[in-house]
């Protein structure tokens, strides 16, 4: 591994040890700095930030997911036939 992946692997160990809830009250936060642009290093960086709270929501449903589709195999096939719900992300323009 090269010393790009090993940064990356440790900013993920970092990230995977905040809990989302924490990472949830910054989202309306973050939400709006990214919306309101500037040509500056720190909306550079609450896009980051942003991008990083989606990230761990977007795994947490996907992990929740699945986790209970194994622990259910009957809800398996009938979670198949029917349309999946959107996932809880929002775009931002």
């Amino acid at each position: 591994m090269n010393n790009l992946e090993n940064s990356l692997n440790k900013i993920a160990e970092h990230i995977l040890h905040i809990d989302e809830a924490s990472l949830a009250s910054l989202w309306e936060k973050y939400r709006t700095k990214v919306e309101d642009f500037s040509n500056t290093k720190e909306w550079e960086k609450a896009v980051i930030i942003f991008s990083i709270i989606n990230a761990v929501r977007a795994k947490n449903a996907i992990f929740n997911q699945q986790t209970l589709n194994n622990n259910n195999p009957s809800q398996q096939k009938t979670s198949q036939k029917t349309p999946k719900e959107k996932p809880y992300l929002k775009l931002v323009k």
